[in-house]
């Protein structure tokens, strides 16, 4: 009896916890290439190519048009200001479709930034599969990488609760370039 309480209290901490990314700070951020879409306008997302400019804010989220999504792609669409200011492109990726993630862009992303599509060496790459279905497809953990340009991981916030992905990211970047 009381090794199957000791195995339920460690089970239930270990749901409790948060999820931890695969990739740590430090580590080398695998490069992608994939369509995504700016207000409305579809394109190529090359990771490498955004590196050239700055650090990336790539932030993962489960799935467009669901609340939480909405509100951070809101958020992140109002601080687009301060991550240029500080030097930094911000792209949204998720499992969704092109055609879907092109939508949303220009309505809940507020033509502000890029959204992408994160084909399943993405998902599995950067550690993101949260191992559920909607719609028949998977979706993912809200994870936000901010990727230095020498293309490592700076920083890494990994919880469901869109709350703090913006602000947290934010200040990273803000003390990774100085600005």
């Amino acid at each position: 009896m009381r090794l199957v309480s000791t195995l339920a209290t460690a089970a239930a901490l270990l749901v409790a916890a948060p999820a931890l990314a695969a990739l740590a700070p430090g580590a080398k951020a695998p490069d992608f290439t994939t369509r995504g879409a700016i207000a409305g306008q579809v394109f190529t997302v090359h990771l490498a190519e955004q590196l050239k400019k700055g650090p990336v804010v790539l932030y993962f989220f489960p799935a467009a048009y669901t609340g939480g999504c909405n509100a951070e792609a809101h958020a992140f669409a109002e601080a687009i200001p301060a991550f240029t200011k500080a030097g930094a492109t911000v792209i949204g990726m998720s499992a969704d479709n092109v055609e879907t993630l092109s939508k949303f862009s220009a309505e809940k992303c507020a033509g502000k930034f890029a959204v992408a599509s994160a084909g399943p060496n993405v998902v599995k790459g950067y550690d993101v599969a949260l191992g559920k279905q909607m719609a028949g497809r998977d979706i993912t953990k809200r994870t936000s990488y901010v990727i230095a340009k020498d293309g490592r991981i700076a920083f890494v916030h990994d919880e469901m609760n869109p709350e703090a992905h913006v602000s947290t990211t934010l200040a990273a970047v803000q003390k990774l370039t100085g600005k």
